[in-house]
């Protein structure tokens, strides 16, 4: 999963003059790539930028999710995949793979969506 230090022009401005560093570095390290973007150099930039109010984003795939009025909350992956939560009742989850039932959780917390987003998006 990519992730990257959302920052304003100003705070990558001030971080190039503290630190002596170009702008190709900060992009390095910011967004945590290769070889650069894993140095010492990289980590006190990423700390300065998180001091300066950065704020970590993650790159994900888009989801399509629908709230709808029958209790239940679906979402349509990428693979077609979808995830069926229940908005009543035992607060379960059903995954539907090619129109299955491939598993079914019960009392899904918020907490627990991640996990069952990466089950269901690892099927084929």
């Amino acid at each position: 999963m990519k992730r990257y230090i959302h920052i304003k022009k100003e705070d990558r401005e001030f971080i190039m003059a503290s630190l002596k560093v170009t702008e190709r570095m900060v992009y390095y390290a910011l967004r945590f790539e290769g070889e650069r973007g894993n140095t010492d150099l990289a980590r006190k930039i990423r700390k300065l930028a998180m001091e300066r109010g950065g704020i970590i984003m993650i790159v994900i795939p888009e989801i399509e999710t629908l709230y709808d009025s029958d209790d239940y909350m679906r979402q349509y992956l990428p693979n077609g995949v979808l995830l069926e939560f229940q908005k009543k009742g035992d607060g379960g989850c059903d995954v539907l793979h090619k129109g299955t039932v491939v598993r079914h959780y019960d009392n899904v917390m918020v907490r627990d969506i991640p996990a069952i987003q990466k089950f269901a998006s690892a099927l084929r």
